[in-house]
């Protein structure tokens, strides 16, 4: 059990990092659409910066779905090992 638990911290640890990465990322994002500038290198960054930002989403909700529903599970499993204990208790 305490490997499981490992690994869902790992998960979790994952998806925190995640979201502090992503957040670093968003700082360089610019709102405003760079579209009839001469300057193609904004539009260039915008671009980088929402495809990155696209990436590090897909990831970061996959991975929280995961760490979801495997700490649901492992909340399960333990509940049901401390219900099987009271019961041989009497």
């Amino acid at each position: 059990m305490s490997f499981a638990v490992v690994a869902w911290l790992a998960i979790a640890s994952v998806v925190v990092g995640l979201a502090v990465y992503r957040k670093l990322i968003s700082r360089f994002e610019d709102d405003t659409l760079h579209v009839s500038e001469g300057d193609t290198s904004r539009v260039a960054q915008q671009t980088f910066v929402a495809h990155r930002l696209e990436v590090v989403d897909k990831w970061g909700k996959s991975l929280t779905i995961v760490a979801v529903v495997f700490g649901a599970i492992l909340f399960g499993i333990y509940i049901y090992g401390v219900w099987q204990a009271s019961l041989q208790i009497q």
